[in-house]
């Protein structure tokens, strides 16, 4: 482009433009609905029954949306990838088997890429559903199951650059995913187990167990035990806190740092104190095996800031404290 051929930039225009772009592809996305028959559902209905996975291919930005699609159903339960056709072309083709469906995009139908793969998919045996914008195209002729993409026109002012094109193959991505995943009975804990680096991953798969003190590390004093000594111990463990356990280490107990300060506030004698004496009974208690997550809703709840970890029989095997759980990005 010849750079003396640049008008100055008017942020009206800009605006304006922005606008257009706005309302065209909104029309494309509304009209879209429309536009499906009941190749749409086919199509969900190949994917459900695919034995392989589902093999997504596209030239340009087709290819771009293609990649962002087979990500969306692969972690929302159904296995996808991407193949680049003119990588298939040159022995990547060898990763599709019999099983799959192949996920065509191409809104106009004809790229070169995508149709030379046509006769070697047949003979591969695959399902192929084609997801374009020409009904009558070659893709479309060729393919098992069709999937309409059109747009009235591109937001582009030149109605060349895919613009409501990409959008509309997009959001079909994205209608095919829910699809599958409403069909599949998908549910959070699923979509925790592919996602588990995310925070919704953190809070549904990280137990109490993954995240607590344990062993030495747990403050623990008898109830007959010395104030001078439960002091030691809860300084010694840095928790803010001890239990009081029994013989068998059943909780009986709890003392905090905010216990102590409320006793030196009344100006309570301290030395002559035992832990029994000073403890609070029936502390909030959880189970190893439940969710971090539950162990931050009974401290905001109960606005405490550690909680003690028992096992099965009631034994305290743990501890742990909301910095404990910040540190696990739970929190």
């Amino acid at each position: 482009m010849d750079a003396s051929a640049v008008k100055p930039f008017d942020p009206a225009r800009a605006l304006e433009l922005a606008a257009q772009t706005f309302d065209i592809e909104a029309r494309a996305l509304q009209r879209l609905a429309a536009r499906q028959s009941d190749g749409f559902a086919r199509a969900v209905h190949a994917m459900l029954g695919c034995r392989g996975r589902v093999v997504v291919m596209g030239m340009g930005k087709s290819g771009h949306v293609g990649r962002k699609i087979a990500a969306t159903l692969a972690s929302t339960g159904t296995p996808a990838m991407f193949v680049h056709p003119a990588e298939a072309s040159h022995g990547d083709l060898g990763m599709v088997t019999p099983g799959d469906v192949v996920l065509a995009i191409s809104n106009s139908g004809e790229s070169e890429e995508l149709t030379a793969l046509l006769p070697a998919l047949k003979r591969v045996g695959v399902t192929l559903v084609a997801m374009t914008g020409r009904a009558a195209s070659l893709l479309a002729r060729h393919a098992d199951i069709v999937i309409s993409c059109e747009v009235d026109q591109e937001a582009c002012p030149l109605n060349l650059a895919p613009t409501a094109s990409t959008t509309a193959q997009m959001a079909l991505g994205d209608a095919l995913a829910v699809a599958l995943l409403d069909a599949r009975g998908f549910r959070e804990q699923d979509f925790a187990r592919s996602h588990p680096g995310g925070a919704l991953g953190r809070k549904l798969l990280t137990h109490v167990r993954d995240v607590m003190r344990t062993g030495e590390a747990v403050p623990r004093v008898a109830p007959d035990s010395a104030f001078t000594d439960m002091m030691r111990e809860m300084t010694r463990k840095g928790l803010g806190a001890t239990a009081v356990v029994d013989a068998e280490d059943r909780v009986l107990g709890i003392f905090t740092d905010g216990d102590l300060r409320r006793l030196i506030e009344r100006g309570i004698e301290l030395r002559s104190l035992t832990a029994r004496s000073v403890m609070t009974s029936g502390p909030k208690l959880i189970r190893e095996d439940a969710l971090a997550a539950e162990a931050a809703e009974l401290m905001e709840r109960h606005r405490i800031t550690s909680v003690l970890v028992v096992d099965a029989g009631g034994r305290l095997v743990g501890a742990l404290n909301s910095n404990d759980l910040m540190r696990a990005k739970v929190i």
